[in-house]
This record gives structure tokens, sequence and C-alpha cells, in this order.
């Protein structure tokens, strides 16, 4: 019986050599795995960037007289309704100017529209300008489509 415990191949001894090869192939780079990453760095993206600068600029249409006219009404009858004889002719005139610079403030605040001027470095290095109707943040990742800036998710800005 003892001939025959010995012939049979010892399982124990095999473990060793099993270790080294599966360490020897854990060790080793996968097929091409090396040159992925190259390839994608070797060609930016040409509407990737990141927000460099953000400039507010004030845009605003003439006012067309308008609020002027109306401040002026209605400054000029409440002016009116002041005092008595020469008194109310200066206080009429007064509420109408009063009332016409009023209004034309009024009118200017209405047309004046916020926009920016953003400058983004692009991943070619590249600088480019675009005027936003808002303020992305310094530093933001951006794609621009034409004039059109988004964030780098996706989302229109």
């Amino acid at each position: 019986m003892a001939s025959t415990s010995s012939r049979r191949p010892n399982a124990a001894a095999g473990v060793p050599a099993i270790c080294v090869l599966a360490a020897m192939l854990a060790a080793q780079p996968a097929w091409g795995a090396e040159q992925a990453p190259a390839a994608a760095s070797s060609k930016p993206c040409s509407v990737c960037g990141k927000v460099e600068s953000v400039r507010k600029l004030e845009s605003t249409k003439p006012t067309s007289g308008v609020g002027a006219v109306a401040g002026g009404v209605v400054g000029g009858v409440v002016g009116h309704q002041v005092g008595s004889g020469r008194g109310r002719t200066l206080a009429t005139v007064a509420g109408a100017g009063a009332g016409a610079f009023a209004g034309n403030k009024v009118e200017k605040k209405k047309n004046t529209n916020p926009a920016y001027e953003v400058s983004v470095r692009m991943q070619d290095g590249s600088m480019r300008t675009v005027k936003s109707t808002t303020a992305p943040p310094v530093g933001q990742a951006v794609t621009l489509k034409g004039d059109v800036l988004q964030p780098a998710g996706g989302k229109t800005k």
C-alpha cells in the first residue's frame, strides 16, 4: 500500500508554480493598454476649454423719450396739486422737470441688459472670447460650439 500512495502526485507541490504563473500574468499589461491613453491625449478636443476670465458689459438701447414725457406729465399733474397762484405754477414746472428726469432714468434702467465677455482658453492653447448673457465661474470646463458657451456637462448656458 505504501507503494501506491507514493505514486500519487502531490497536489500541494503544484500550488507554488500556479501562484508564480498567476503573478507573472498579472504583472504584464494587457495587449494595447499602453497605446490607448497615448492615442486619446495626442489630439486635443477642438471645442473644449476652461473659462479664464469674465468681464461684465452693459448693453443699453437708447431711450425713446417716452419715459421722460410720461414722467413729465405725471410730475406736472402732481406739482399742480400743490400751492396756489405763482407757487402752483412753480410747483407744476418743478414737478414736470423732476418727473421727466425720473421717467428717463426708469426707461434707461428698463433698456439695460446685462451681458458678459467670456475668455476661454481652449485645449489647443488658443484663446477665444464670446459674449454671453450669463457669467460662468472662472476655471469652469466648457465647450464652445460656434459662439454658444456650454458647461462641459452639455447643459446650455
